[in-house]
């Protein structure tokens, strides 16, 4: 499961108030949190590290501090037919550009037939990436020194063949999980990742 950066506190609270007084330890990556009734949680920190803290009131307040501190990200969301990409400073997208390509589909005819649609597919989907390398050389790399991180989503593949263009090396250097899981990207789409690259993923103890 996942807390959108602005509910942790609330979230934090509510652990609280379900399981009794809590101890809360960190590392770089990862807060844990142990209740009275002996309940676990394990909180991803997003965009490592976290600032030490000293007790458990502090790596809370450590926490929910530098969950929302506003950060420049710069987001590559591409799949076979799209693309879309966005810099974002806290939640706002201050720059961006959303591109289709046609690409065919799947096809069940065989032999020689199969195989010249599956190279002329293919072709197509290498263009298709390399018009998203250019968009990402034309919004993202200009402004690729000031990122926090580059947030990637869609198709794992398509994205590693986007920053696999020696343009964007410096980019590809910024790259950082979470990958975003989205459909076909479009400007509603970009608009709405920060609420995925911001949350704080949680896992309890079953």
């Amino acid at each position: 499961m996942s807390v959108p950066a602005e509910r942790l506190a609330r979230g934090l609270d509510g652990f609280a108030q379900r399981h009794g007084t809590t101890t809360a330890t960190a590392d770089a990556t990862e807060v844990a949190l142990v209740g009275a009734d002996g309940a676990r949680a394990w909180l991803a920190v997003p965009f490592p590290p976290l600032p030490t803290a000293a007790d458990a009131a502090d790596v809370k307040a450590a926490l929910i501090a530098h969950v929302t501190q506003p950060r420049t990200i710069g987001v590559l969301l591409v799949r076979r037919r799209a693309h879309a990409v966005g810099v974002f400073v806290g939640d706002e997208l201050v720059a961006s550009k959303v591109d289709s390509s046609y690409v065919q589909g799947t096809t069940r005819a065989g032999g020689w037939s199969q195989q010249r649609y599956a190279r002329r597919r293919a072709n197509q989907a290498q263009a298709a990436f390399a018009d998203a390398a250019d968009t990402c050389a034309r919004v993202l790399l200009p402004r690729a020194a000031e990122f926090d991180a580059l947030i990637c989503g869609g198709d794992h593949a398509a994205v590693d063949a986007v920053l696999a263009d020696p343009r964007l090396t410096t980019l590809a250097a910024r790259r950082r999980e979470p990958f975003l899981t989205v459909p076909d990207p479009r400007l509603r789409i970009l608009q709405g990742t920060p609420e995925q690259f911001r949350a704080v993923r949680i896992t309890l103890d079953p």
